[in-house]
């Protein structure tokens, strides 16, 4: 007796197809959801580049340039030096002196500490995506000056607002640069913000610090060569640099969107208002050097986003 066997049906070539494409996608779908392998990363990346191909070439349009500071401009030291006597109006020169006002004294030279924020982790916003740290410095910088908040929602809409502000001479990548930065803190009521660029990197770190002082108000500066945002809330200095010029300030009080996130090339980030000393200064705040091309007016100098007034929050 023999056995008769059945033969074994075969799919359809386009069957087939299908499903290695639905497996495909399923897989890929698993794999971008978990960022196995960096598939999430890639697969953003790929869309940030179809966004910005549909959006066109960044515009030519004319934006805030970089001020060249060549040394800080701060206040001398009082000093000692006595004033002219006073005369009553119209008396001769041989009339008595009505007085004689009193020097101000020379401000002691002792170290100092300043931090314009008590609670950092009430004004840190961690960056959403990891090109996103300029919008996550603005809304920070705003934070600190009660004009915003710290959440995703608020982030997302300032990452959608960039093509109002963005121009080829600030990124030629297009989206962030320093001066879109300025244009977004106007646009929230952060007047008097302007992009400064300086020979050495204590010259940056002096401005700022007296910025700082002055009007109240938060520094972002530029760091990683021109990649990264930090916001320097504070500083500390072996002197008050607002009155002494030669004063040398030891480091900064920071918040950084990466944290708490690790970098493959710069390291783990920090938590927020973190005291960078001199030698995290000297590992992340370089020179302006970016790879996508020539900045005439950035390139080899430190980059800061610097206020020029006070700003008072709202109510």
């Amino acid at each position: 007796m023999s056995l008769r066997r059945t033969p074994r049906r075969r799919l359809p070539l386009r069957r087939l197809t299908l499903v290695a494409v639905l497996v495909g996608v399923a897989g890929a779908t698993f794999a971008v959801s978990t960022d196995a392998f960096g598939a999430g990363h890639l697969f953003e990346r790929a869309l940030d580049r179809i966004d910005r191909f549909i959006a066109g070439p960044v515009p030519d349009r004319p934006t805030q340039g970089t001020v060249l500071v060549t040394s800080p401009p701060v206040t001398p030291a009082p000093t000692a030096t006595p004033t002219p006597t006073l005369r009553p109006s119209g008396a001769p020169p041989s009339a008595t002196p009505i007085a004689t006002p009193t020097p101000s004294p020379t401000p002691a030279r002792v170290p100092v500490d300043v931090d314009i924020v008590d609670d950092h982790d009430a004004v840190f916003a961690h960056e959403l995506k990891d090109t996103w740290c300029a919008p996550a410095g603005v809304q920070m910088t705003l934070a600190v000056l009660g004009l915003a908040d710290t959440s995703d929602a608020f982030q997302s809409e300032l990452q959608g607002r960039v093509r109002e502000w963005e121009s080829y001479s600030d990124s030629h990548n297009g989206k962030w640069g320093p001066s879109a930065m300025v244009l977004a803190l106007e646009a929230y009521g952060a007047t008097g913000y302007e992009v400064r660029g300086y020979e050495t990197r204590q010259d940056a770190l002096r401005d700022a610090a007296v910025a700082i002082d002055t009007t109240g108000s938060p520094v972002i500066l530029l760091a990683w060569r021109g990649a990264h945002t930090w916001v320097m809330t504070g500083y500390r200095a072996d002197a008050d640099p607002r009155f002494f010029p030669d004063a040398t300030v030891e480091g900064a009080h920071v918040l950084d969107p990466w944290y708490p996130w690790v970098s493959s090339i710069w390291g783990p980030s920090d938590p927020p208002g973190t005291f960078q000393d001199a030698a995290e200064m000297e590992r992340n705040y370089l020179r302006w050097k970016r790879p996508e091309g020539l900045y005439p007016d950035r390139d080899g100098l430190f980059i800061s986003v610097v206020p020029t007034v006070a700003v008072s929050p709202p109510g």
